[in-house]
């Protein structure tokens, strides 16, 4: 979509996530009212709409995007660290992020969250980012020396995008752990 005057004055001439200069293009955020359009980069863009492949590294750009005074920008910030919040940097951004009741409204009704199958552990219980969970038995840990013993503690999860596996540290190192060998602590 071509990018009009006034989101090209707006950007000042940048992606309104990553701050590149490239040639960018209009993207407009679904779910909200009027001027729901923002200025992106190629790059951005692809990855935005899902025609690219997800590269993760790229992203940290959003713990900076999503303060910014636009609204849609707010909104699509949110949207991609929710798709991002496997990764412990974005998990620990929307830990502090604060929209207002409109804006959240908006961030949650254009994404696909309702649709995602919860995370269970071993009894069928949920679980969400930051719990604690034990492990019922002994795995081995792939690419490291050592093997999780059961019954260790697993503080502060992260969840991925994969229903069936978490993430955490264990020794010090951290692992993806299939959601099936592990109990919700407390």
């Amino acid at each position: 979509m071509a990018i009009d005057q006034q989101l090209q004055a707006r950007s000042q001439g940048q992606c309104e996530l990553c701050g590149a200069s490239e040639p960018l293009q209009a993207y407009g955020v679904d779910g909200g009212a009027a001027a729901a359009d923002v200025a992106l980069c190629e790059t951005c863009y692809g990855q935005v709409t899902e025609a690219q492949a997800l590269e993760t590294a790229r992203w940290h750009c959003l713990s900076q995007s999503v303060w910014s005074p636009e609204p849609a920008v707010q909104v699509l910030s949110y949207r991609m660290l929710k798709r991002l919040a496997g990764e412990p940097w974005a998990q620990d951004t929307l830990d502090i992020v604060f929209l207002d009741e409109e804006l959240k409204a908006w961030a949650d009704a254009g994404s696909a969250d309702g649709d995602v199958e919860p995370t269970l552990d071993a009894n069928g219980a949920a679980l969400q980012a930051g719990d604690t969970v034990t492990l019922i038995k002994d795995l081995n840990v792939k690419g490291t020396s050592f093997t999780a013993k059961r019954g260790t503690a697993v503080r502060n999860i992260s969840l991925s995008d994969n229903p069936e596996h978490i993430e955490g540290r264990v020794n010090g190192t951290r692992i993806v752990i299939i959601s099936k060998y592990v109990k919700k602590s407390g």
